[in-house]
């Protein structure tokens, strides 16, 4: 169960940070007059992928409660930051976003310690 959770976790929280990243870049090129709490707020109206990045932050959210409530935060944490991996190589992939070569050994790091981690 608790590689379900962790999955759930991850994928909810990369696709909450591209969508809200994408969201976000969108709403600066069309208007960089509409930065602030209360332009944000009314862009959830008109953007409906701002609003499934609410969603996946709190699916997120309550399935990392249910993570550390059946496993020790010292596993729940470190194994989260698959997180970081995934959103490096999905912001190149997806958000076209340049990745340099101390951020990708960087993520190689990150994942070789989740696989000692998962051991």
């Amino acid at each position: 169960m608790k590689w379900i959770l962790l999955t759930i976790v991850v994928v909810t929280t990369v696709l909450a940070d591209l969508l809200q990243s994408r969201e976000m870049k969108a709403a600066a090129v069309t208007g960089g007059e509409r930065l602030g709490l209360v332009p944000i707020v009314k862009a959830l109206a008109t953007r409906p992928y701002l609003i499934l990045a609410i969603v996946s932050m709190t699916v997120s959210f309550f399935a990392f409660l249910a993570l550390v409530q059946t496993q020790p935060i010292s596993f729940a944490v470190p194994a989260s930051a698959a997180t970081f991996v995934l959103e490096m190589a999905l912001a190149r992939l997806v958000l076209n976003e340049r990745v340099d070569a101390p951020q990708a050994a960087g993520a190689l790091l990150v994942l070789a310690g989740i696989v000692l981690l998962g051991r």
